[in-house]
């Protein structure tokens, strides 16, 4: 008798009725299953069948079997074990109609099961078992297809907002809402942001009369103008010297640069610049080099739209020629040259540039018509401005101290001496810049003198062609200015005493104050009492 329908008793039957199942799951696949129909088929002659070993499964599959196989015996496990040993008692007939339907659930289950492994399923006492043995799932845990209840949330008690947070709360909205507002304001009120022409006039305003009014905008030298007074005391000693040559037009102007007190005799009168144009170019390129657009030692090349005759030789050099800026400014201040003046004029922008940039420093009759040489005198400025530029230079108020000091190291190497510097006295200094053309002369700079003071002077005279008499003007003037200023040393050094009421002098007669009138260096046993030639308005008296 094959081992299959031998009794099997308690747990060895159990297990045996597991293998058996678990053979008939496993024997899904075709060839397996063809296998056991050829081996249920009845045949001639009778063999003993020989037990069949089970296949070796997987370590996967083994071990769900496994379990089963220790999973104690139960009702269902008897009921199917009876059914096994009917089914499998059957050797030679037709396998019943539950047999068959239960096969081919088998089969087709097993060939799914193949595809798809399904997990097995446990006993229904092993389940209960563990759902005994679980452990309880909290709030956020739930099972598999099993939607999370919500919980209703209760509302907390809220306390009450204490007034002293509104009031803060209150209080920081109003000053973000008051910030945009006024930012907004600010934006859309054009009154709040003047217009750029009127901007541009506030920086450009014109310049003032004689009386000392500077219209230089915030300039620290207008400034020092305004608080100074007229040098009254020139005007006896200058007035008569260019009163014999009526066919020569004086221009002076100068300043006290540490008191403001100034004199003016046609300050204001537009002149021809000539060679004085410079002036303004030299302190425009170091503006540049200050704010870094220009370097000293750039090279710029001659080409021959620079070139300029008159004074200078680098007219003479070949086109394509190399000089520094520098080297340049220098040239074009020391020897006056024209071609070096050309090449600062390109190098700077050009001479609507240059106006512009006079116009910015408050220099409204100064301007660029023509590149140099100007022969025609169509380059224009005035006495007056000339000499504010120099103060303003000397009070470093257009350029840096390293620049400014530069400028007017090169304008102390000027050349030409035969007009300002021939009225200087020994231990003086003087920087300036001289012009000559057919119909002007003239002179500009700053002068150093022994006594520690220093002023801003400009000379110019018209005259007819080329004729020498301007020249020897400029100089009677400027000894007259220096020696009146030699000896007022301090400016308004003399003080009223105290409780002495200065007398008022009726104006005096500038004949009979001067003497004689075509001595240019008057003695000082000739000059008039100044108490007599200046009026006494109480302030303090010039000695």
């Amino acid at each position: 008798m094959p081992w299959k329908d031998q009794p099997v008793a308690g747990s060895a039957l159990s297990s045996s009725v597991v293998l058996e199942v678990s053979s008939v799951l496993e024997s899904s696949h075709p060839k397996e299953s063809s296998r056991r129909r050829a081996a249920r088929r009845p045949s001639s002659v009778q063999t003993s069948p020989q037990p069949a070993l089970p296949p070796r499964k997987s370590r996967s599959e083994a071990e769900p079997l496994e379990r089963q196989r220790r999973a104690p015996l139960t009702p269902d496990t008897e009921r199917r074990g009876h059914d096994a040993r009917r089914d499998s008692s059957r050797l030679g007939g037709e396998p019943s109609r539950r047999s068959s339907q239960s096969a081919k659930r088998t089969t087709a289950g097993s060939a799914a099961n193949s595809r798809f492994p399904l997990k097995p399923e446990a006993e229904p006492g092993t389940e209960a078992r563990n759902q005994g043995n679980a452990p309880k799932r909290g709030r956020g845990d739930r099972s598999e297809g099993t939607p999370l209840k919500r919980q209703p949330r209760t509302k907390r008690d809220r306390r009450p907002t204490p007034p002293l947070l509104h009031l803060v709360r209150l209080l920081i909205l109003g000053v973000g809402v008051g910030a945009i507002a006024g930012t907004a304001i600010s934006v859309w009120n054009p009154a709040i942001h003047p217009s750029a022409s009127a901007t541009q006039q506030i920086h450009s305003a014109t310049l003032g009369s004689d009386s000392g009014g500077m219209g230089l905008g915030r300039s620290t030298a207008a400034t020092l103008l305004a608080k100074g007074q007229e040098l009254t005391g020139l005007t006896p000693k200058i007035v008569p010297m260019t009163q014999e040559n009526k066919d020569l037009v004086p221009g002076a102007f100068l300043v006290d640069l540490d008191t403001g007190d100034y004199f003016s005799l046609n300050g204001s009168a537009g002149f021809s610049a000539a060679s004085m144009i410079k002036v303004p170019i030299l302190v425009a390129l170091f503006q540049d080099v200050d704010a870094g657009r220009v370097r000293l030692d750039e090279k710029l090349v001659l080409q021959q739209v620079d070139v300029g005759e008159g004074s200078g030789d680098m007219q003479y050099a070949p086109i394509g020629s190399e000089y520094t800026v520098l080297q340049t400014a220098t040239n074009m201040i020391t020897i006056s040259d024209n071609t070096a003046t050309n090449m600062v004029i390109r190098r700077l922008g050009g001479i609507d540039v240059l106006n512009q940039r006079f116009s910015q420093w408050g220099l409204q009759q100064t301007g660029l018509r023509n590149l140099l040489p100007d022969l025609a005198g169509t380059n224009l400025t005035s006495p007056k401005e000339l000499s504010m530029l120099m103060a303003m230079v000397s009070q470093g108020e257009l350029l840096s101290m390293k620049s400014r000091d530069r400028a007017l190291d090169i304008m102390q190497r000027t050349v030409t001496d035969t007009l300002l510097p021939t009225s200087l006295g020994e231990g003086s200094t003087i920087s300036h810049k001289t012009g000559d053309i057919g119909s002007l002369v003239g002179d500009t700079g700053i002068i150093d003198m022994p006594n520690g003071k220093r002023y801003a002077i400009t000379l110019m005279v018209k005259r007819p062609h080329n004729d020498d008499r301007a020249q020897e003007l400029i100089r009677q003037m400027a000894g007259t200015v220096y020696d009146y200023l030699n000896q007022s040393v301090g400016g308004r050094s003399v003080v009223p005493a105290e409780g002495s009421a200065p007398e008022a002098n009726p104006e005096v007669n500038p004949e009979e104050a001067s003497g004689d009138q075509t001595d240019p260096n008057p003695s000082v046993d000739s000059e008039p009492s100044l108490e007599e030639a200046l009026p006494n308005d109480g302030a303090m008296m010039v000695r």
